[in-house]
């Protein structure tokens, strides 16, 4: 009989251990280069976004609400992406570590090593991209392009309050995780560009900030000469919506935690969840390990 579409909410929230147990083991340095080339695949799916809304003058003033879906249904890409070939992004990073060390599989000092060696290749991958991919190659230095970014810029960084950015930052991640969650339950590779697709999709026509995204259009706005500066950005941008990152991620796991993995133990699963969980279906996760 043929194994159902779909891994039951007991089994992914087993797979995510699993995922963080094996990211912890990878060497450091192929872990900064796999985050180096996810920030590069999220720039990708940031870009097309630009490209849309930015390149739409008219329909942005005429009816912003359709520009911002289709931007939004645009923007997924670049995560179908480093989801298919197992990148690492920090943002599921905040999810799935935390879940290991609850639940003993991991020593607490993993999370603090893996976000921040991610955290730096995310960052090296996205201005990498902004400067090379999408400035010095022209495609978005000259109107309507580098005013809508310029004022993007603004708009994300400087518009808000602080709490407001971090609030967003909080939307943002549940999305994404949960986005994480039904590609790592799904088995194959359509259902898992479906399953990611429509959450993220969400997040990005709502508005909500995701701290890597803004690590390749915030400093795109800044290259462009937008009315914000590093420094800025970081205190009110970077540092707010990376919390709030943190919390929506949290958000996704600590429930998984409670309803799924009372009785998991780190050395493997208890006699209940091994009844339920297919262990010739853990290798599922290798196209979804990154994120």
């Amino acid at each position: 009989m043929d194994p159902p579409a779909t891994l039951n909410p007991a089994e992914v929230a087993v797979n995510l251990i699993q995922q963080a147990v094996s990211k912890h083991n990878t060497r450091h340095d192929k872990t900064f280069f796999k985050a180096v080339l996810a920030g590069v695949m999220l720039s990708f799916g940031g870009l097309f976004d630009l490209i849309m809304t930015g390149g739409s003058p008219s329909l942005t003033t005429s009816n912003p609400g359709i520009v911002k879906v289709l931007g939004g249904f645009l923007f997924p890409v670049g995560l179908v992406m480093i989801v298919l070939q197992g990148l690492d992004l920090l943002t599921s990073n905040m999810m799935i570590f935390p879940m290991a060390v609850l639940k003993g599989a991991l020593p607490w000092w993993s999370i603090p090593v893996n976000w921040i060696i991610v955290t730096f290749g995310n960052l090296v991958g996205s201005l990498f991209f902004a400067a090379v991919l999408a400035k010095y190659d022209g495609l978005v230095v000259d109107d309507p392009y580098a005013t809508y970014i310029r004022n993007f810029a603004v708009t994300k960084a400087v518009t808000p309050a602080w709490y407001q950015i971090f609030l967003r930052g909080i939307g943002c991640n549940w999305l994404v995780c949960i986005a994480v969650w039904q590609a790592t339950g799904a088995r194959d590779t359509i259902s898992k560009i479906i399953a990611t697709w429509f959450p993220i999709w969400v997040f990005v026509a709502c508005g909500f900030d995701h701290v890597i995204a803004n690590m390749f259009s915030l400093p795109l706005g800044i290259m462009l000469h937008a009315n914000l500066t590093t420094a800025y950005y970081i205190k009110k941008s970077l540092i707010a919506s990376y919390l709030g990152n943190i919390v929506g991620g949290l958000l996704v796991g600590l429930p998984a935690v409670y309803f799924y993995l009372g009785d998991y133990k780190a050395g493997g699963l208890s006699n209940a969840e091994e009844g339920q969980t297919d262990h010739k279906n853990t290798g599922d996760s290798t196209s979804s390990e990154g994120r």
